[in-house]
């Protein structure tokens, strides 16, 4: 068997050298980091550079603009009320939505007949579109041969028209977003619950804890990190709502139930204006960065504490 020649021997022990060093595991975060690139941050780079422009969206040409988008926001007599709503569709949902995802996962983590259909109810709108989700709901809230008007009617009541007011509008979309996603609160509750160990109940138990006993002291510490979770997925999916407003309402009545990710959408393919669409995208995306780092600063101080 003829011999492996030295110069052959000597460029496979350099070759597995490089792919068993550091340098080889970092060089695999290449991919990554062109996909990331291109897709994240260019995007990201060139609707700052769009905020300082005219452009109307389509055109070939664009004109600089400065800051005057940005200061056009200060004058908008809209931004007051679609600032308003957005904050309650974010802080809203993630209220409501932590709330009965852990009463879900404190109920379904019993021994009870039934309970693995029961989750599988609770999560099954999670994988409904959001689009289709509120044209369900748009046809149940609906004035004219809605399905809780038709109801209404049957008991001699006189139709209303649920989403021609503004303030209620905005309350049923956001309860319906929380009913929509409730059930990934929950599962993420549940993985939380099924991790913390017996032994800590029972010693509770034998010290006389009652049932609020040991949830204050033993599950809701060892909770902290799934509350955590929760808190920050909840309020940026809540702040940038769009699917289920523009099946609902399209902002309606006026813009009274409009948020910021739905008077982007205006603006840029109803009224043609790219810069000041993407300028709000770029407030919109402080806001919620500053918002959700804050509440995840917040969460982790006090899971320590905890």
């Amino acid at each position: 068997m003829p011999a492996t020649p030295q110069g052959a021997r000597t460029k496979s022990n350099l070759f597995r050298r490089f792919f068993q060093s550091a340098t080889s595991l970092n060089l695999m975060y290449v991919p990554a980091l062109i996909l990331f690139g291109i897709f994240i941050l260019y995007p990201l780079a060139k609707g700052v550079q769009i905020s300082f422009t005219n452009w109307d969206g389509y055109s070939q040409h664009s004109t600089w603009a400065g800051v005057k988008k940005y200061t056009l926001m200060l004058h908008d007599k809209k931004i007051k009320t679609t600032m308003k709503n957005t904050l309650i569709y974010g802080l809203g949902s993630t209220v409501l939505q932590n709330l009965l995802g852990l009463a879900y996962a404190l109920f379904l983590d019993q021994k009870i007949r039934g309970k693995g259909l029961m989750r599988t109810v609770v999560y099954l709108p999670v994988i409904i579109s959001p689009l289709i989700m509120g044209y369900i709901f748009y046809f149940f809230f609906q004035y004219d041969g809605g399905a809780l008007n038709d109801i209404m009617k049957l008991f001699g009541k006189e139709p209303l028209d649920w989403l021609a007011n503004g303030p209620r509008a905005v309350k049923i979309i956001t309860a319906i977003n929380t009913y929509q996603y409730m059930g990934i609160a929950m599962i993420i509750y549940l993985g939380g619950l099924q991790s913390i160990p017996k032994d800590y109940y029972e010693a509770a138990q034998m010290d006389g804890a009652r049932w609020w006993g040991r949830f204050r002291n033993v599950t809701w510490p060892l909770l902290a990190p799934a509350i955590t979770v929760n808190v920050v997925l909840n309020i940026i999916g809540g702040l940038k709502l769009f699917d289920i407003i523009v099946a609902m309402t399209n902002g309606g009545p006026g813009y009274a139930s409009q948020s910021l990710s739905t008077m982007m959408y205006n603006l840029y393919f109803a009224r043609q204006d790219a810069g000041y669409a993407a300028a709000l995208g770029n407030v919109m995306f402080v806001m919620i960065c500053i918002i959700s780092l804050s509440m995840l600063f917040i969460l982790r101080r006090k899971e320590v504490r905890m």
